[in-house]
């Protein structure tokens, strides 16, 4: 039996420039060496978490898009997912065109993961978005939303004003059959909600993986509220200093910002072989 770290990546892990610094990585590889069980959760894909922590090398797997899949970072094989339904699909798509909102769909379409989105339905949050993502293989662009909507949808994110989208997370978060996120982008005006299946949380991707690797004690790191369910089921949580406070109030404690490699000063202080 062991102890499994877990870190959230951007605002925690990863600093303002939404990467890691050498001392991170030299770390955090270097403790993983010696034999820390350390993985990150993460609302972002493999595709892009990949991207963002470069360098770092995690032996087990990950956690990604907030708990709805896990996945072994080498190879991209997924031991464990969580789904809507065909009707869950259907009532999201029906309520998000009744308040007249565009999503980022993230789907499988004939086996292939895409994300597609309405070229004819832009704003300058998905602009931003997907011109920081050029050359991503799953950017699926369409011109209406019969077909931003085909295949296999998983996982929705709309990208808006927060007048224009807290009246869906009124009625998502308080449906059972959901997971329902809905805070203000990191360092930027425009806020995101998301919608996930009810499983598909950090909470029980964490468990499955106390699970699979025997471990009987969690510690992890976070800074924003989709990191909440990851603190609940952990046995020492510790928020940035650049937390929401709302997730300050479940830290076993806070440690520095995201700019000063607090994460990966922490763990080389008190991890132990």
């Amino acid at each position: 039996m062991g102890i499994l770290y877990v870190s959230d990546l951007d605002g925690t892990l990863l600093n303002t420039s939404a990467s890691l610094s050498p001392y991170t990585i030299k770390t955090i590889n270097g403790l993983v060496e010696k034999g820390m069980l350390f993985t990150y959760a993460t609302a972002r894909s493999l595709s892009s978490a990949s991207v963002a922590a470069k360098g770092l090398n995690p032996k087990i797997p990950v956690i990604v898009y907030n708990g709805a899949y896990i996945m072994e970072p080498a190879t991209g094989n997924i031991l464990a997912s969580e789904s809507f339904t065909k009707e869950e699909r259907s009532y999201v798509e029906r309520k998000l065109s009744g308040y007249g909102v565009s999503p980022v769909v993230y789907s499988f379409i004939k086996g292939r993961e895409c994300v597609s989105w309405n070229l004819l339905q832009i704003n300058e949050g998905k602009k931003r978005y997907f011109g920081n993502r050029q050359g991503d293989k799953r950017l699926r662009p369409v011109e209406n939303e019969k077909k931003l909507y085909e295949g296999e949808a998983f996982y929705y994110t709309c990208i808006g004003e927060e007048e224009e989208l807290k009246p869906l997370y009124d009625i998502f978060a308080g449906d059972e059959r959901y997971t329902c996120t809905f805070q203000q982008e990191l360092y930027r005006p425009e806020y995101w909600l998301e919608i996930m299946p009810r499983k598909a949380t950090k909470y029980n991707g964490i468990l499955k993986l106390k699970e699979l690797w025997h471990c009987d004690k969690v510690i992890s790191f976070g800074d924003s509220v989709n990191d909440i369910p990851m603190f609940q089921i952990s046995d020492q949580c510790y928020a940035v200093e650049n937390a929401v406070d709302s997730l300050k109030k479940l830290a076993t404690g806070i440690i520095g910002n995201n700019d000063s490699d607090s994460v990966a000063k922490w763990l080389e202080e008190n991890f132990r072989e």
